[in-house]
C-alpha cells in the first residue's frame, strides 16, 4: 500500500508515424558528453589493464555488431515528450525541485536492448525508458530504467563476463550453453536474478510495462536525514492480449496508442531500511518497504529522433539534481562511463538509417 504521509526513514504534441519515427533513428546529436572518468568494482577501482569503458564497449560492439550512429545498446527506439506531474509527497524524503508540487517537462525514449537496431521485436526482450526531466535553475535529472525487477550483474565485471558468455556460436547462431552454464557457476547471484527474472511477468507492450530504476540511490531531505530509495514506473494502462506480432509492432503500438490518448506512469519510490543493500542490483528490497507516490509521468507524443529529441540525450545515470546523490553501486558508474563511450563514438559516425519494414515497405534509405 502507498504512504505518501509517514515521515522517513532514518538510515545512512503532434503524434508522428511509425516510418517518420524509425527514420529518425540513425541520427545522432554532436553534443558534448560529460566526462565521468573510470568506473569500480566490487573491490575497488578497476585500473587500465583490466576493465575500461572502451573495453566494454566494443563488447557490445563484437556481440552486436557494429551500426554506425546509433548506441551500443538499446539501439532500437523512439522518442517521446511529456510532463511530470508531481504530488508533493517526495519533499518528505528530498530537497530535489522535482518533487515539488508542480509540472515539468520530460523528454523520453522507448527502447528494446541489444546493439541491433534493426532486430525484429520480440515480446521478451528488456525493454527500457529513458527520462530527463528539465528543472528549474538549470538543473536534469536523467534516468535509464528498464522492465525487469532485478539486474542481471551485481559489478561490472561480471557484466563483461555475461555478455562474454552470452555471444551467439556461430555455429549454432545461439549462445554456447556449457560456456552460460560455467559463468553462471562463477556468479550464482546472476543466477538467483534471471530466475526472478524469469518469473516476472512480461506485459503486452511499453504502454503497460512497469519500469524499474535498479539501483539504488541517496535521498536529502530539508531536515538533513538521508535515506536510500529506489523509483518505479507503474503504468496506468491495464494488461491486454498482445498485439499480432510483426517486426516493429510494439513500437507500432505504442505509436499508435500515444495517437489516441495519453500514457501515464505513476513514480513510486520505495525506501530502503538498514540492511538493505545499496550496492546490488541482483537483489530486491523486501516488499514490505514504505513506497510514496510521487507524481505522475504523462507521455503525449512520439517523436523521430532527429535533433534536439532524445538523440542527443545520453541518460547518464549520475546526471541528478540536489537532493538525490549516488549510493555505493558499482554499476552506476560503469553505466555512466560506457554511456560516455556510446555516446562519444555515435556523435562522430555516419548516420545509417536502420533497416525496418514499416507498413510492409522496406526502407533502406
Amino acid at each position: 500500500m502507498d504512504d505518501v504521509t509517514a515521515p522517513p526513514v532514518r538510515a545512512p504534441r503532434p503524434a508522428v508515424s511509425r516510418r517518420s519515427a524509425l527514420l529518425g533513428l540513425a541520427a545522432v546529436g554532436a553534443i558534448a558528453a560529460v566526462d565521468v572518468g573510470g568506473f569500480l568494482c566490487a573491490a575497488g577501482t578497476l585500473d587500465a589493464d583490466a576493465l575500461t569503458p572502451a573495453r566494454l564497449t566494443d563488447r557490445f560492439e563484437e556481440v552486436a555488431g557494429h551500426h554506425d550512429g546509433f548506441r551500443r545498446n538499446h539501439a532500437k527506439g523512439v522518442s517521446a515528450t511529456g510532463y511530470f506531474t508531481a504530488t508533493g509527497a517526495g519533499s518528505a524524503v528530498s530537497t530535489a525541485s522535482v518533487f515539488r508540487i508542480g509540472r515539468i517537462p520530460v523528454t523520453g525514449r522507448f527502447s528494446l536492448s541489444g546493439g541491433n537496431p534493426s532486430t525484429p521485436d520480440a515480446a521478451a526482450t528488456v525493454r527500457g525508458l529513458g527520462l530527463a526531466f528539465d528543472l528549474p535553475d538549470g538543473e536534469q535529472w536523467r534516468t535509464a530504467m528498464i522492465n525487469t525487477p532485478v539486474f542481471p550483474d551485481r559489478t561490472p565485471d561480471g557484466f563483461y563476463e555475461r555478455l562474454l558468455a552470452s555471444k551467439a556460436d556461430p555455429a549454432t547462431g545461439k549462445p554456447d550453453p556449457d560456456r552460460m552454464a560455467a559463468f553462471l557457476s562463477r556468479r550464482p547471484e546472476t543466477a538467483a536474478a534471471m530466475n526472478l527474472i524469469r518469473q516476472h511477468p512480461w506485459t503486452s507492450g511499453f504502454d503497460n510495462s512497469t519500469y524499474y530504476g535498479l539501483n539504488a540511490f541517496l535521498c536529502t531531505n530539508d531536515t538533513g536525514v538521508t535515506v536510500p530509495v529506489r523509483w518505479t514506473l507503474v503504468p496506468e494502462e491495464p494488461a491486454r492480449s498482445p498485439a499480432l506480432p510483426g517486426r516493429d509492432y510494439l513500437f507500432d503500438t505504442l505509436t499508435a496508442t500515444v495517437s489516441r490518448r495519453p500514457l501515464r506512469w505513476r513514480m513510486l519510490l520505495t525506501i530502503g531500511q538498514p540492511g538493505d543493500r545499496t550496492d546490488d542490483a541482483t537483489r530486491p528490497w523486501p516488499p514490505t518497504r514504505q513506497v510514496l507516490d510521487v507524481g505522475t509521468v504523462t507521455i503525449d507524443a512520439v517523436r523521430t529522433e532527429a535533433p534536439h529529441n532524445a538523440r542527443d540525450l545520453n541518460f547518464d545515470p549520475l546526471i541528478l539534481p540536489t537532493g538525490i546523490a549516488p549510493s555505493d553501486d558499482p554499476l552506476l558508474s560503469a553505466r555512466s562511463a560506457v554511456y560516455t563511450e556510446s555516446f562519444t563514438r555515435r556523435s562522430g559516425e555516419p548516420k545509417t538509417p536502420a533497416l525496418v519494414d514499416v507498413d510492409g515497405v522496406r526502407d533502406d534509405r
